[in-house]
């Protein structure tokens, strides 16, 4: 039985309900509907950490991308909101026009600051509230897109102890976005489009193996993360 596979069966949050969780941001622009589809389509059911979505998105009408997301993920998809507690097995997803922030006591908060990098949302205001409250928790994903945004927020991730991967070239529509991300020379993984997925759950699992025991809950540690 693969790592996967064990943590499907135990489920470690029905044993461990006070385990700190990792939060995913992915962002992308033009060609990104695709791309974050393919990421999420390819997680499984129970993954354990949170997940928000910034996509650069027309205010002028209105959004269905979490409609859309829901038919291609067996995640639970949902609009962010002010107040929003994160939670893992969800995703959040940002709505046109606001910015997407992660406030210090992990809730989520829309602004309508100005914008950054002329767009709002923008990846590089999520990024840097992620960074700041999730710290070595915080993975932030650029995706295809035009611009730079992300780029700025990928600085801040790497500040404060977390991960940042880019999609490669050869898997982009667009690669203005992943582009400058890794051209701040803090990108961890640079990654076809196809691989992102694998490799955020392996990255998660390996989390549980080395921390959940430094939780002290009192209950015996499985097997499977020993």
């Amino acid at each position: 039985m693969n790592a996967l596979s064990q943590i499907r069966q135990h489920h470690i949050f029905s044993q461990f309900p006070n385990i700190v969780f990792n939060v995913v941001a992915l962002a992308a622009s033009m060609g990104g509907l695709k791309a974050i589809s393919t990421v999420l389509s390819a997680l499984p059911a129970d993954f354990p950490a949170a997940i928000l979505v910034v996509l650069h998105l027309s205010p002028k009408f209105p959004s269905q991308l979490p409609e859309i997301l829901s038919q291609r993920t067996a995640l639970r998809v949902k609009p962010a909101a002010t107040g929003d507690i994160l939670r893992p097995g969800i995703i959040y997803v940002a709505v046109p026009d606001c910015h997407l922030l992660v406030q210090s006591n992990g809730t989520l908060l829309l602004s309508d600051a100005p914008k950054m990098n002329f767009v709002r949302p923008a990846a590089d205001k999520l990024f840097m509230s992620l960074a700041t409250t999730y710290k070595s928790r915080a993975i932030a994903v650029v995706l295809t897109g035009r611009g730079t945004d992300g780029a700025l927020g990928v600085l801040s991730i790497k500040k404060y102890g977390g991960i940042a991967i880019a999609q490669d070239l050869s898997t982009s529509e667009f690669f203005s976005m992943p582009g400058a991300a890794i051209a701040t020379g803090k990108v961890d993984w640079v990654l076809p489009l196809d691989a992102i997925a694998s490799t955020l759950v392996h990255r998660i699992i390996e989390n549980f193996r080395q921390e959940t025991p430094s939780f002290r809950t009192g209950f015996p540690v499985p097997e499977y993360i020993s």
